[in-house]
């Protein structure tokens, strides 16, 4: 019989190797498919790292990418975290884009001046109230939010396509489902002329960091912490646990808001049913490879968004289908969940001992 046991604490320089591993070992495993659809793998893999990181393009459409993966998976790490299990990163991303819209192309006028400030700070609310309703339900009545925010991804989106092809629909855009295009002055600069790379990326990495200190520095981090260990305990120690779950959804969803305001307001400049491939969902995957950590959330997000980049690349130019992305995350994603649990137990094998005497 095989019994798992807990470890006590674990070095963080052992997580860390633990995770490149299950990083390195993933990519092992996506040669398979590879050699079976007749590719060199080391000619397939040197494909990809070029189309990542090749040049100067490339290296920033990666960094473009890795944008809103970063603000989405900080989201579900901080709910993580608290073990509020947030898996409607995808429809707050839109809610917040739509919020971003609604303020930067000047439906509610205001001045020019404040836009980017107003268009980050609408699109960051617009995400926290989503998320808000599944955490007080949650809270107060014990509804599942796994449940909750899953379906909420949907009617976000269904929400958001009737906005386009109503209310929001720009009437220049020769009868496409597409918002207006935001202001200028509602637009986020870009980091390099000619390049599509935005300010939104900075505002990522500062929200890591900030996260980061929230998390290690604050009392708020401590409570957050404490509630995901325990949450009995902790409300027996006298931490507030519905306030905290409630502040930990506001942040959560706040962030995925910004990931939506980044697409809209420092990339594509208007809001199509099609803004995100699946950012919200990437997210969760960020999240678990960077074991729930800020600061690792930007290395998991640019190992995930290279992938995404080179796999493209490496798709023109060899014909097969860049799906092999996809396969290559998920890959990413069990290795992370199997090393996990090596991590968090021993496995021992009860009653050997004894079947060795009888043997004798």
């Amino acid at each position: 019989m095989i019994r798992f046991e807990p470890r006590g604490p674990v070095p963080v320089s052992r997580v860390l190797s633990v995770l490149v591993a299950a990083a390195v070992a993933a990519l092992l495993l996506a040669a398979i498919p590879m050699a079976f659809a007749g590719l060199s793998v080391f000619g397939a893999y040197g494909l990809m790292v070029k189309g990542a990181f090749g040049s100067m393009f490339a290296f920033t459409e990666m960094l473009t990418r890795a944008t809103p993966l970063i603000l989405t998976g900080l989201a579900a790490a901080v709910a993580f975290r608290a073990k509020l299990w947030n898996i409607g990163a995808e429809g707050q991303l839109y809610a917040g884009a739509l919020a971003a819209v609604a303020v930067g192309t000047g439906a509610f006028g205001g001045p020019s001046l404040f836009l980017i400030p107003l268009v980050i700070l609408a699109g960051a609310l617009a995400g926290g109230l989503v998320m808000l309703g599944p955490t007080l339900l949650k809270t107060r009545l014990g509804v599942d939010e796994v449940v909750t925010t899953l379906l909420l991804n949907f009617i976000i989106l269904l929400f958001v396509q009737m906005m386009l092809e109503g209310p929001m629909k720009d009437p220049m855009g020769m009868g496409w489902p597409q918002s207006e295009p935001i202001l200028d002055e509602a637009a986020l600069p870009k980091l390099m002329a000619r390049m599509r790379i935005h300010w939104g990326l900075i505002i990522a990495l500062v929200a890591s960091l900030g996260v980061y200190f929230m998390l290690k520095r604050t009392v708020w981090g401590f409570e957050i912490r404490a509630v995901g260990e325990n949450a009995a305990a902790a409300r027996h120690s006298g931490i507030p646990v519905t306030a905290t779950f409630v502040r930990v959804g506001l942040i959560s969803g706040a962030l995925a808001g910004l990931a939506g305001v980044g697409e809209v307001a420092g990339l594509k400049g208007y809001l199509t049913a099609d803004l995100s491939p699946g950012f919200g969902y990437s997210g969760i995957v960020v999240a678990m490879l960077a074991g729930l950590s800020p600061v690792g959330v930007i290395i998991a997000a640019l190992f995930i968004a290279s992938i995404f980049v080179g796999a493209d690349s490496m798709s023109r130019a060899t014909g097969v289908s860049n799906y092999l992305a996809d396969l290559m995350v998920a890959m990413s994603l069990l290795c992370v969940l199997v090393a996990g649990l090596f991590l968090r137990f021993k496995i021992r094998l009860v009653g050997a001992p004894a079947a060795k005497e009888t043997a004798k």
